[in-house]
């Protein structure tokens, strides 16, 4: 029962739309119409703020990683719940974002609400390892799908070379195929080089 009460709390912590409720109270637009991929998220909420209001898309890339760490933290360190009773937990706040009941079970891509998971699961060991790899590949190709999903290809290497039991895998395993099916269009072309613009 505890497992499910925090799945469940995990998923409708995830489900909260930050973004979405934040730029219309603060804005007054729809994020959802500041992006072309229409992703209810951070990145979105940058453009949408615009330099003026920069801290608004700061705020939803805090709140989008707390709503990932918060709850798989209580049940880790104050509930003790760990190893494959973890998976669910550990994967709830990453559905609820991409498939919000808050939005009709539309959401954003998860990225940040992934980092507050694998926070809570590692503190810093694969947050770190996962922004060093998901910044090398956002530098040199021209699609961020790519990048997120190369960056976590990079993490499972991590993970294995520092010997991580199976549940972990399983956890990595979930939210790369979350992943996968949030940034399917853009993984339909092959990842391709940014190419340096030459000065005339």
């Amino acid at each position: 029962m505890t497992v499910f009460f925090f799945t469940l709390i995990g998923y409708l912590s995830g489900s909260l739309p930050f973004s979405v409720w934040l730029t219309r109270w603060v804005l007054g637009v729809d994020v959802r119409r500041a992006g072309e991929d229409h992703n209810p998220g951070a990145a979105n909420t940058f453009k949408a703020a615009g330099r003026s209001k920069w801290w608004l898309g700061l705020t939803v890339l805090l709140l989008d990683g707390f709503k990932g760490l918060i709850p798989v933290a209580i049940a880790f360190y104050n509930f003790n719940i760990t190893g494959w009773a973890m998976v669910p937990v550990a994967l709830s706040p990453i559905v609820g974002h991409a498939y919000s009941i808050f939005l009709k079970f539309r959401g954003g891509k998860a990225v940040a609400t992934s980092f507050g998971v694998w926070t809570a699961l590692t503190v810093y060991q694969a947050p770190l390892v996962l922004g060093g790899f998901f910044i090398i590949f956002t530098l040199i190709l021209t699609s961020s799908g790519w990048a997120v999903i190369l960056g976590m290809l990079g993490l499972l290497g991590y993970l294995m070379l520092v010997h991580s039991p199976g549940w972990i895998l399983a956890i990595w395993a979930g939210n790369m195929l979350v992943f996968m099916l949030k940034h399917w269009t853009e993984l339909q072309s092959p990842p391709s080089l940014k190419r340096k613009k030459l000065n005339p």
